[in-house]
């Protein structure tokens, strides 16, 4: 009872004295990083990230259920380097194997909130290999990065040392690599909640997300089926080309035929044949298909888009001659067989090969 006793007491004064060590700040959930060139200090956005935040702090205390067996039990980001530097750009640490190929063993999604960017120096985001791929690899800003914004989620700032981050900023790198020749080292990385502070559980948070993911699912699921419902009853009256491809005019427009060679604005939403899209430059579709790009949104690419009209027009063939088909105006479904679309090669990873598609396309105008 004795040594349960002390090993609580021993529990609340370490507590204690991560509370007490930076009397100056705020309610809210920090991160200290103890380096071999200093020390310095990160607010975590817990209420805005909290799935991003509590990750970090589950693999920072060594808690995380979800890693590799080889980093159970273990405070991750202990002894660990920031092993990629770029001068006036970031600075990057977090990866078990130190060469940026390294991760805990498991991938988590992205979490952009439209009011945190990478708009200064010293933000605190996650590395990643493209979207949904987070892990335990993350990187310091040394300036503004705003083309990083929706691509990679912010879940931090420097609150303190922000010079030594920027004297890591400045050592002598690899070239090519960018890998500090002196190692930079995380000797320590703290967690330190201040004031009361709920710090999110990455378990349940995560349990959330599986179930919100298969929710969607499920109503995807719902919308796909009358979706292909719909496609096969227009199959049913669409004209049948020599070339194979089926034509369905939704619309016809009162706009002229573009010249050969012009440039043409169009929309178009593209699906397989069980009713699941797979590309869209229509918001309203791509929403409802939870298939929305943040990136190509927060760039206003939901727009119409410009491409040649033309024989020679680098397109899928049965995509080119039902576009060549259209006069400004014009709505139409296209079923697209094949062989005149991807083929035997497909387009991975979206379109597996030998697999029909079918368009929905309008020809908006000319591009001026």
């Amino acid at each position: 009872m004795k040594k349960i006793t002390l090993l609580l007491l021993l529990v609340t004064l370490s507590f204690a004295a991560c509370e007490d060590k930076y009397p100056d700040l705020d309610k809210g959930v920090y991160a200290e990083f103890i380096t071999n060139k200093g020390t310095f200090v990160a607010k975590l956005y817990h209420e805005a990230t909290p799935l991003t935040v509590s990750n970090f702090v589950a693999l920072a205390e060594g808690n995380n259920s979800m890693v590799d067996s080889t980093y159970k039990g273990k405070k991750f980001y202990n002894g660990l380097s920031f092993h990629r530097v770029i001068k006036d750009f970031m600075i990057q640490g977090g990866d078990p194997k130190g060469d940026g190929s390294g991760n805990p063993g498991y991938r988590f999604p992205d979490e952009f909130v439209d009011s945190l960017k990478h708009d200064s120096k010293g933000i605190l985001s996650m590395a990643n290999s493209g979207p949904a791929t987070n892990g335990s690899q993350f990187f310091i800003t040394l300036k503004e990065t705003p083309w990083l914004d929706n691509k990679h989620t912010v879940f931090g700032e420097i609150v303190i040392g922000q010079d030594i981050v920027d004297a890591i900023g400045q050592v002598e790198t690899t070239k090519p690599g960018d890998k500090p020749v002196d190692p930079v080292v995380m000797q320590e990385v703290n967690i330190i909640v201040k004031k009361g502070a709920k710090v999110p559980n990455f378990t349940t948070q995560m349990e959330a997300i599986e179930k919100e993911k298969q929710e969607k699912e499920e109503a995807l699921n719902k919308i796909a089926t009358v979706k292909a419902q719909e496609l096969a009853a227009v199959k049913e009256k669409a004209e049948t080309m020599p070339s194979g491809i089926m034509i369905y005019y939704n619309q016809k427009g009162e706009g002229p035929k573009p010249k050969e060679g012009s440039e043409v604005l169009m929309n178009y939403a593209g699906y397989f044949e069980n009713g699941r899209l797979f590309d869209s430059n229509l918001l309203e579709v791509a929403e409802r298909f939870n298939m929305v790009d943040e990136g190509r949104k927060a760039a206003g690419q939901y727009a119409p888009v410009t491409t040649v009209y033309s024989t020679d027009a680098r397109l899928i063939p049965g995509f080119r001659e039902g576009l060549l088909s259209m006069q400004t105006g014009d709505k139409i479904t296209l079923f697209i067989p094949s062989h005149l679309a991807y083929g035997e090669r497909g387009y991975p990873p979206t379109i597996a090969p030998n697999t029909d598609l079918v368009f929905e396309l309008e020809l908006v105008g000319t591009a001026e």
